[in-house]
């Protein structure tokens, strides 16, 4: 961990992110209005369908979105200090060290031409001053941790042969390396089998418990959060429109777009029955509604959804944007 990180600071807050693309189309919204704050050593999971706009949030954060998109508004804290106004040199030296991003893809992780201890030695000696020999006993205690058999051998191979899942536990143990302050993770074992899966989140939790990692973990798969996260945000066409402890939004979900997405989970179905879906699909972000972007979807909507709904705070720590919230009796905090 950074020596001088001042523990009452968050690890990040983001305020107000505003991130849009320039197309012939017009200007699409993919980020609008995004806050939430992580602690030390605390676990976001950040939950939504495909466009809503969560992989874009991660590479604001990291300075990854590249032209035409661009982070238009807002401020970006990372213990304290906006990355939108950091020059670039200075971020350089945060990404990868004190911030990591593990992607969906691992080959947006490693380079097809050089082995994979090159790439570790190179990247743990990037920012630390120790020897070749040091570095390689880092990168093989990383790639152990990750699960990964015979770390020797895979530190000889070349990305190409190792198997997908492989290659994505070694981009992982890249992410890791440093035991950075921040990590975000993008959908990364989305594509890995339910045992390496959870290996990987069991790890993910320990890093994050003993060195105070924080983490905001991106998916669509409300099982992995449920069992990782300690706070939830869910988003819907770019905007965050509930955010709560893990175990508060999942038991009680207020807006009816997470009692969809819940309902929708296969064990909260019946054996036998259809699947439960969400009617209708996400809108396009160029051409949004004046009102609640989900209201063509939701049963509950009427005449005050064609206005905006704000961001409230119907209980202590719990956050939300609808007008009809879905309060169950005896479901009070």
């Amino acid at each position: 961990m950074n020596g001088t990180t001042n523990p009452s600071v968050p690890t990040l807050e983001v305020r107000h992110l505003r991130t849009e693309f320039d197309t012939r189309a017009g200007v699409l919204k993919a980020v609008d209005d995004v806050s939430f704050t992580i602690g030390r050593g605390r676990i976001l999971g950040l939950v939504g369908e495909s466009g809503s706009g969560k992989s874009v949030t991660g590479f604001s954060i990291m300075g990854l979105v590249d032209a035409p998109g661009r982070v238009a508004g807002g401020e970006i804290l990372f213990q304290g200090r906006d990355l939108t106004k950091m020059p670039p040199r200075e971020l350089r030296t945060l990404q990868g060290n004190r911030i990591a991003m593990i992607f969906q893809d691992p080959m947006m992780t490693l380079n097809p031409v050089l082995r994979v201890d090159t790439q570790m030695i190179e990247a743990v000696q990037a920012h630390a001053k120790v020897s070749k020999a040091e570095a390689r006993e880092r990168s093989r205690e990383t790639l152990g941790m990750m699960g990964i058999p015979s770390p020797e051998e895979r530190l000889n191979a070349y990305p190409h042969q190792l198997s997908g899942g492989m290659r994505q536990r070694v981009a992982i143990a890249i992410a890791m390396l440093h035991r950075p302050d921040l990590i975000i993770a993008d959908e990364p074992t989305t594509a890995l089998d339910v045992t390496i899966q959870a290996q990987i989140l069991s790890e993910v939790q320990k890093l994050a418990r003993q060195h105070g990692t924080s983490l905001i973990w991106i998916t669509h798969d409300l099982s992995v959060v449920a069992g990782l996260a300690d706070e939830v945000a869910v988003m819907y066409a770019g905007r965050i429109v509930e955010h709560g402890s893990v175990d508060a939004v999942l038991d009680h979900p207020m807006h009816p777009y997470t009692a969809g997405l819940i309902g929708s989970l296969p064990g909260n179905n019946r054996r036998g029955e259809r699947l439960r879906q969400i009617p209708g699909m996400t809108p396009n972000l160029l051409h949004l509604p004046a009102g609640c972007a989900f209201a063509a979807r939701c049963a509950r909507a009427d005449g005050a959804c064609t206005a905006p709904p704000e961001l409230t705070e119907p209980r202590p720590g719990r956050q939300l944007r609808c007008f009809h919230p879905l309060i169950e009796e005896g479901a009070h905090a």
